[in-house]
């Protein structure tokens, strides 16, 4: 899997952004919260690995 196989939302609350993953394969969601002040690649990056995580936990 790679970034391009998730839908990724960003939402700015105050000095946070809630990002939000979904896979549409398997309708899994997660969410997370960052700094206002960090790249969207970054957050980007952190929210599809907690994704890949959980997709990979839930394998087991």
């Amino acid at each position: 899997m790679n970034d391009n196989s998730f839908i990724i939302e960003f939402i700015t609350l105050g000095n946070s952004v809630k990002v939000t993953v979904v896979d549409p394969q398997t309708g899994k969601e997660v969410s997370m919260v960052g700094p206002r002040t960090a790249s969207q690649a970054e957050l980007s990056r952190v929210a599809v690995n907690k994704m890949l995580y959980v997709l990979k936990k839930e394998q087991k």
